[in-house]
């Protein structure tokens, strides 16, 4: 197995490839863990139940760009958008993530001694397509 560099990772969000302003990103699957211990047990049982997921991005700010992640992003606040996350980048056999997601926060920090960035973050609504690139 060789190592993959992050920087062909391709983010899309409601169509928009926001790639290119994206310094990091974060895929995070989880699921429910129902405790099914009865008496008498000297260890707890346990069940799996739901699945759910949370995405996160961010990079560098761009005002010269009407298609960045403020445009991109911000205005979707509570809505349900598709996402497409490409971790090997694009070609046929390689892996990707596709879902819908609430986009749950949008963040633009500006410190006083560097560049302007932003955050967002989705939760993850119904199952995630993992099947790879076509």
């Amino acid at each position: 197995m060789s190592a993959v560099h992050g920087k062909h990772t391709v983010v899309t969000v409601a169509t928009k490839d926001i790639s290119a302003h994206c310094k990091t990103s974060s895929y995070e699957g989880s699921a429910d863990v129902h405790d099914t211990t009865g008496y008498g047990k000297k260890a707890k049982t346990k069940s799996g139940g739901l699945l759910d997921g949370k995405f996160t991005c961010g990079g560098t700010y761009d005002s010269s760009e009407t298609t960045g992640p403020r445009a991109a992003i911000k205005p979707l606040l509570g809505e349900t958008v598709a996402v497409v996350r490409k971790p090997e980048g694009t070609g046929a056999g390689k892996p990707q993530d596709k879902f819908d997601a609430v986009v749950s926060k949008y963040v633009e920090t500006n410190p006083v001694d560097d560049i302007v960035s932003w955050s967002a973050e989705f939760e993850i609504s119904d199952e995630v397509d993992d099947t790879p690139q076509a």
